[in-house]
C-alpha cells in the first residue's frame, strides 16, 4: 500500500507540487526504506498525489539529481546509497574574483534580471517572508568565449533596490554589494553536487544533454549572520575543478590567511594535463 494521499500537498501554497512531493518523497525514503528498494511507478505516484505526471517527473528528476533514487529500465527506480557531505574551506569569492586572480578575464552576459515574488524556500534561505520581493539574475559566464557555467542569483529586493541598474556583465556582484552598498560579507554555505545537463543547460553551454556538471547551490551571509545572496550555478564538468584547503582544527584566522599565500602544489602538478578554473 502506496503511504500518500492528495491530502498531504497544500495546494494553495506558493511551493511548486513538484517541491512537496520531492520532500514528502525524500522523507519517506530516509525514514523507511533501504538502498536497493524499489519505490512505487510514476502512474502509481499520479494517482497517489492526484497530480499531473510532469509533477511526479519533475520530483523524480530532482531526487536522482541529489543522488537519493537512480532509475534502472526493467527495473523501477530503486533507493541508492546516500551522498557523503564533505565540509570544504575556502575563501569566499565568487567567479570573477576567482578568473581575475588567475590572469583570466572573464566575460558575463546576463540572460535575465527581474523581480520575483519569494516562494516558500527562497524565502528560507535568505530569511525573509514568502511574497517578498526578490531580484534574480540569470547569467551566463565565459572563457575566452567559451561558456562555462550558467548562475541564478536571488537577492533580497529591501537591500539592494537599485541593483537592477548596475551593469553586471563588466564587474563583480561581490564588489558591487561591498563597494556600492557597504554591505561586508563574510561566510558562505555551499554544497555541490553532480548532475546531468538539461536540454536548455546544453544548448547555452553548447554541450551535450546529458552531459555532467558541477551544481552548486549557495548561501552567502554578511555580519549578524544576515542571508544576504543564494544562487544556484551549473559548472561544465569537463571545464571546471574545484579546489579547497583543509585544516586541522584549533586553528587562529593568521594561520588560515597565511596558508592562502602558498602554491596550490597540486595545481601546478596537474596543469599541464589539466585546464584548471576553480
Amino acid at each position: 500500500m502506496i503511504p500518500f494521499s492528495s491530502d498531504m500537498l497544500q495546494r494553495d501554497s506558493p511551493m511548486p507540487l513538484y517541491y512537496q512531493v520531492e520532500k514528502i518523497l525524500h522523507a519517506w525514503i530516509t525514514k523507511e526504506l533501504k538502498p536497493g528498494s524499489v519505490i512505487p511507478g510514476e502512474k502509481d505516484l499520479c494517482d497517489a498525489f492526484q497530480v499531473s505526471r510532469s509533477v511526479i517527473r519533475q520530483a523524480l528528476s530532482d531526487l536522482t539529481n541529489k543522488g537519493i533514487i537512480k532509475r534502472y529500465r526493467g527495473i523501477g527506480t530503486v533507493v541508492v546509497q546516500p551522498k557523503i557531505d564533505e565540509r570544504l574551506v575556502s575563501k569566499l569569492t565568487g567567479f570573477y574574483a576567482d578568473m581575475v586572480s588567475q590572469g583570466i578575464k572573464p566575460k558575463t552576459k546576463v540572460l535575465q534580471k527581474e523581480i520575483v515574488k519569494a516562494d516558500e524556500v527562497l524565502a528560507q534561505y535568505l530569511s525573509i517572508k514568502p511574497n517578498d520581493r526578490v531580484i534574480k539574475i540569470h547569467r551566463l559566464r565565459y572563457i575566452e568565449e567559451e561558456p562555462i557555467l550558467l548562475v541564478t542569483t536571488f537577492l533580497p529586493f529591501s537591500l539592494f533596490p537599485k541593483l537592477l541598474d548596475e551593469d553586471l556583465e563588466d564587474q563583480s556582484l561581490y564588489g558591487v554589494l561591498e563597494n556600492k552598498y557597504g554591505i561586508k560579507l563574510l561566510w558562505g554555505e555551499r554544497t555541490i553536487e553532480a548532475i546531468s545537463a538539461d536540454s536548455q543547460d546544453a544548448k547555452l553551454l553548447g554541450i551535450s544533454k546529458g552531459d555532467p556538471l558541477l551544481f552548486l547551490r549557495s548561501i552567502t551571509y554578511a555580519e549578524q549572520d544576515i542571508p544576504v545572496e543564494y544562487y544556484e550555478a551549473k559548472h561544465r564538468a569537463d571545464r571546471t575543478r574545484f579546489i579547497a584547503r583543509l585544516f586541522r582544527t584549533p586553528i587562529d584566522e593568521q594561520s588560515i590567511a597565511s596558508s592562502f599565500n602558498h602554491d596550490l602544489k597540486l595545481t601546478k602538478v596537474f596543469a599541464k594535463k589539466f585546464q584548471t578554473f576553480s
